[in-house]
């Protein structure tokens, strides 16, 4: 049985992964860290058995000592980080302070139990990164390996960058048994709406506008998130110590076929279902108008990355990783969970959230 500490397991994808893990890991031990910051939500764990929710800062060492020594945590997966770009543009100190000193906070921690007592004890640190570290791909670029050189192009990305590289260090350095993944674009339930899918989503319900940075044409390799969970976890237990996997989901979009997507399956849902008339007035699709009526064109943001793609024949070679299902199937269930669940993203929609979305846009 393994002893596992998930940094960030109230997250959106964090939370995913305690639920795959205990899905499949009955009688392991799962203790999850998290701050509870904007995108965090206790709620996202609701159901998930034998749980231990810790609310705390991955920045406190103290903390995150006497949680691995006390616990007897093996494994430490660490999802925790700021992770939108639009928030790293205005604000890139928190990204710093969360991904770059959190990151050597947690890894200071792990050599002081796992390597300075002594003990010997086998573990392993995961980190998960994004392929944002490898910078922007032209049209015709092959798509980026694990030795694509770094050329990481927001704040967010670049502290990502500096946090992949201090994980690396600790390995050559001083032993520490580390992996690192690399994702491409998560999408799925519990997604705080911020990005692309949910904010879109959510926004075609209440007839907002759909705001499409520049012509709308970036590329995005769109990754299901239990598939990218399954990939963490074959990492983790297949995973060459000291090596970096690239975990991507085979759907190459760009965000135009992405958000035409959005539009068309809102239609079709409400003609499916009359009663989201009534749930949902303001919809276009509520009067039987198009929910594409709702697209609006707005000045593309700094320094925005044109096309990102993820080769992952490592994984596939290595781990036996492959995505389970495409775009189509996954975005479906996407779609359908966010209608069974309007309770959820009601209830993290607070006022700042709302105050974001009036003056920034999240299509990533």
């Amino acid at each position: 049985m393994s002893k596992l500490l998930v940094t960030g397991g109230a997250g959106f994808i964090g939370a995913n992964f305690v639920r795959h893990w205990r899905a499949h890991h009955a009688d392991d031990t799962l203790v999850v860290l998290d701050a509870l910051t904007y995108a965090g939500n206790r709620a996202n764990l609701d159901g998930v058995a034998d749980v231990d929710f810790v609310h705390g800062d991955i920045r406190d060492h103290d903390l995150v000592v006497s949680l691995l020594a006390g616990r007897g945590i093996d494994t430490l997966v660490h999802f925790a980080a700021e992770s939108h770009v639009d928030r790293s543009i205005h604000g890139p100190d928190a990204f710093i302070d969360t991904n770059v000193i959190g990151t050597h906070s947690l890894l200071k921690a792990a050599k002081k139990v796992w390597l300075d007592s002594g003990t010997g004890q086998p573990h392993r640190f995961h980190h998960v990164s994004t392929d944002e570290v490898y910078g922007s791909l032209g049209p015709h670029d092959p798509a980026f390996t694990e030795m694509t050189p770094y050329q990481p192009n927001s704040p967010y990305s670049a502290s990502k960058a500096a946090s992949d590289h201090l994980v690396r260090a600790y390995t050559h350095t001083y032993g520490l048994q580390t992996t690192t993944s690399n994702c491409s674009n998560n999408y799925g339930p519990h997604q705080f709406p911020e990005k692309l899918i949910p904010l879109f989503l959510i926004n075609a319900l209440h007839g907002r506008a759909l705001p499409i940075y520049g012509d709308g044409m970036q590329v995005r390799d769109w990754l299901y998130v239990d598939d990218h969970c399954r990939g963490i976890e074959l990492t983790i237990e297949k995973g060459r110590v000291g090596e970096t996997y690239n975990i991507g989901g085979g759907a190459e979009l760009p965000n135009m076929t992405v958000i035409d997507t959005i539009c068309q399956s809102v239609d079709a849902a409400f003609s499916r279902d009359p009663q989201l008339a009534a749930r949902f007035p303001d919809a276009p699709a509520a009067r039987g108008a198009a929910t594409a009526s709702l697209k609006t064109y707005v000045t593309d943001r700094p320094g925005h990355d044109r096309r990102y793609a993820i080769d992952e024949t490592k994984a596939r070679a290595e781990l036996g990783y492959q995505a389970a299902h495409g775009f189509e199937t996954r975005f479906a269930e996407t779609l359908q969970w966010y209608l069974d669940n309007e309770p959820w993203w009601r209830a993290v929609i607070s006022g700042e959230y709302r105050n974001w979305v009036d003056t920034n846009y999240g299509t990533r």
